[in-house]
């Protein structure tokens, strides 16, 4: 029986040398930068970048299909520091895409937790069937909360 731990004791000892060995002498593959890239992305998944998340935008940033400057909810400090992993210059937000704010008018709101089920940052307050409101330092202006609110009560402001 001990003889039998033993030696799977030492056999996973020696693959895990061997792996180890392996994982600094084989050079990082383009993989390895795109996770390293999303890493640093603020994972909204909120599409703003014309992306359908962080990953796709993060391999696009990557391949130099895109600019690093294209993802508001991460701002200047997410540019700066991609610009820093990837040795490019850093940019400022991209003018084409304008810092926003969601705002729900509160008088109108149903309480139904639609919109804040949506946010991916929990930036939306407040309980079931009573009005909710939105934490505007937190709001990233992805726009998600807009689509699955039934009385259309919220609206974007511009960041300013």
């Amino acid at each position: 029986m001990w003889i039998a731990v033993l030696t799977i004791a030492g056999i996973a000892l020696a693959a895990g040398l061997v792996l180890s060995f392996a994982q600094r002498r084989i050079p990082a593959g383009d993989g390895d930068l795109v996770e390293q890239v999303n890493d640093l992305l603020p994972q909204t998944q909120c599409a703003q970048c014309g992306y359908a998340g962080c990953r796709p935008y993060a391999a696009a940033v990557v391949e130099g299909t895109a600019a690093i400057n294209l993802c508001p909810p991460g701002g200047d400090d997410t540019i700066r520091r991609l610009a820093r992993l990837l040795g490019r210059e850093a940019l400022p937000l991209a003018a084409s895409v304008e810092p926003a704010v969601a705002v729900i008018d509160e008088p109108a709101c149903i309480g139904c937790y639609h919109c804040r089920n949506a946010c991916p940052v929990d930036a939306i307050v407040g309980a079931h069937q009573f009005m909710h409101t939105v934490i505007e330092s937190e709001c990233t202006g992805c726009e998600l909360c807009i689509a699955p609110c039934p009385v259309d009560c919220i609206t974007m402001r511009p960041l300013s």
